[in-house]
């Protein structure tokens, strides 16, 4: 598949909940990591969404925020993907930053030149993805 979103992951879905409005779809990845989607009813069934099936999840860079140290904080993102530094581009106010996850997955993250050095985010730097349920679009094929 071809897209703008830097980040896609192939994966089984291993779990639906549907709720009033939107599904909640468990999108399991090769390293034992799991993708929460946040996605209304309606995709559910026009995309055919059931356990068992392979889906393509998707992520924009710019949706993923790194965090470094929770200091004790717990995030309301339901996706928080620890993983490696493996490679920090930077750019004139922005960089790329990517992380490998356990699983040989890498996603990566679009941040400012200052959070780079506010972080240290530097190659073999544990770092942490995080994004809501709400960012991330499933694929089927057909």
């Amino acid at each position: 598949m071809k897209a703008s979103a830097r980040n896609q992951f192939e994966g089984v879905i291993n779990d639906v909940l549907i709720g009033a409005v939107n599904a909640e779809v468990h999108v399991g990845l090769k390293g034992g990591e799991t993708i929460v989607a946040s996605i209304t009813k309606d995709s559910i069934e026009a995309l055919g969404i059931k356990a068992g099936i392979s889906v393509l999840a998707l992520v924009k860079a710019p949706q993923v925020i790194i965090v470094t140290d929770f200091g004790g904080y717990k995030l309301s993102a339901r996706n928080q993907l620890q993983g490696t530094v493996t490679e920090v581009k930077l750019g004139t106010v922005n960089a790329e930053i990517d992380i490998e996850l356990k699983g040989g997955e890498k996603i990566a993250a679009t941040v400012t030149n200052d959070s780079v050095e506010t972080l240290g985010l530097a190659k073999g730097k544990t770092a942490t993805a995080t994004f809501k349920a709400g960012a991330v679009i499933l694929a089927v094929k057909d």
